[in-house]
């Protein structure tokens, strides 16, 4: 759940893109700070500690991706990327750089609002509270305490590298995980360059969840940069 009158900085030096921020998050509840360049951008945070910060990649002073870098060096709070930088190559450093989630300009304001509640839902997961034992994301249950998957009501058996690769996908539901990220967390840091290894389990994973591994509606390939699970099929907490 997003919280009312969340501190959002805004860290962009384009003066269009800063009304048309201002404006959409001012007008959903959110207080926004605005910074121009990198250096002012690190003054900000660390005065007012914002709940989250949406970062251009293109600033005057400092690059995006490294300025990514410096603020992870000291907090956890949310960044997503907002870029025209499209490239797969942007896309996979900024979120190997420590940014939760990167969205391309141009884009419009459900979609950035959609992303928003995810980075606060992710925030929510790791403040420290028991995670629930269960998750359910469309027609998929996974029972963390059993190791249980279930289809539509049906058991689904999967390897122990599937079911690792499983569980990290959905318990960052709408977070984009890259190659690297995925790698680290289900093969262990040795197998950071094989990528190839990530395709083939997604493609048996699908398969077998999906059942119709050409046609997936769960599990969402960001070309060149890695996968996410749709946030918008997972079950909510009120």
């Amino acid at each position: 759940m997003i919280e009312k009158d969340a501190l959002v900085l805004v860290v962009e030096d384009e003066p269009q893109m800063q009304r048309f921020l201002r404006a959409s998050l001012t007008s959903h509840g959110f207080k926004v700070l605005e910074a121009g360049s990198g250096a002012a951008a690190v003054q900000e945070a660390t005065t007012h500690n914002p709940a989250l910060v949406l970062l251009d990649l293109g600033l005057p002073d400092i690059d995006g991706i490294d300025l990514t870098r410096k603020l992870r060096e000291w907090t956890k709070v949310p960044i997503i990327v907002i870029s025209a930088r499209g490239r797969e190559e942007d896309k996979v450093e900024a979120l190997d750089a420590g940014a939760d989630d990167y969205l391309t300009k141009p884009f419009g304001v459900n979609e950035l609002l959609a992303r928003i509640r995810v980075a606060f839902r992710h925030v929510e997961q790791a403040s420290g509270e028991k995670p629930t034992p269960l998750i359910d994301i469309g027609g998929l249950h996974i029972d963390l305490d059993k190791r249980e998957v279930l289809v539509g009501g049906q058991e689904v058996h999967l390897t122990p590298i599937e079911y690792k690769l499983l569980v990290l996908l959905a318990k960052n539901a709408g977070k984009v995980l890259t190659h690297r990220q995925i790698l680290k967390e289900v093969w262990g840091p040795a197998y950071a360059g094989q990528s190839h290894y990530v395709r083939v389990r997604m493609a048996e994973l699908r398969k077998k969840i999906e059942g119709d591994g050409a046609r997936p509606k769960l599990f969402v390939t960001e070309p060149g940069v890695g996968y996410r699970i749709r946030a918008e099929l997972a079950s909510r907490e009120e």
